[in-house]
């Protein structure tokens, strides 16, 4: 005699723990009820992109118990018409936001380096590490570069 299978357990929804997959989630339900759209509006515009996601997994999403991969991102903005790191920072520009691989940082601060003005290290007077230039050669194409004056410091 067969015994009969285990019960299936349910799985436990994933929760988003990160600060910055919680800013991701917070931001799409934002901007998608601002816009107006339903969980629907917004998947026929996902999948006219080319992106397609379901609307329960939209609202997983909105709950920050579906992870977002870089193509989600750049799909959910580029639709919602807004620069990515409109979806990772919370709106401020005052105060201190948290980043995920990087902690604590003052909003103006993250928000220049998210849309990839500035290193998201403090640069002193002088700047005699280097690291903006570092930064403007690794992060920036030549013609996107800030062009200082000789003598000039950011």
């Amino acid at each position: 005699m067969t015994t009969p299978p285990a019960p299936k357990t349910p799985r436990k929804p994933t929760q988003i723990t990160d600060e910055t997959g919680r800013n991701v989630a917070a931001n799409v339900r934002r901007l998608r009820e601002l816009k107006g759209l339903s969980t629907y509006d917004l998947s026929r515009l996902l999948s006219a992109a080319g992106r397609p996601i379901a609307p329960s997994a939209i609202a997983k999403l909105e709950r920050a118990e579906r992870r977002v991969d870089v193509g989600d991102l750049t799909a959910l903005a580029a639709v919602l018409r807004v620069n990515p790191s409109a979806l990772m920072l919370p709106l401020t520009d005052t105060g201190s936001v948290e980043i995920t691989g990087v902690g604590t940082v003052g909003a103006e601060r993250a928000w220049d380096w998210m849309d990839g003005e500035m290193p998201i290290e403090r640069i002193e007077p002088g700047d005699p590490s280097g690291a903006l230039l570092q930064f403007q050669v690794y992060a920036r194409p030549p013609g996107r570069r800030m062009q200082l004056s000789p003598g000039e410091e950011a």
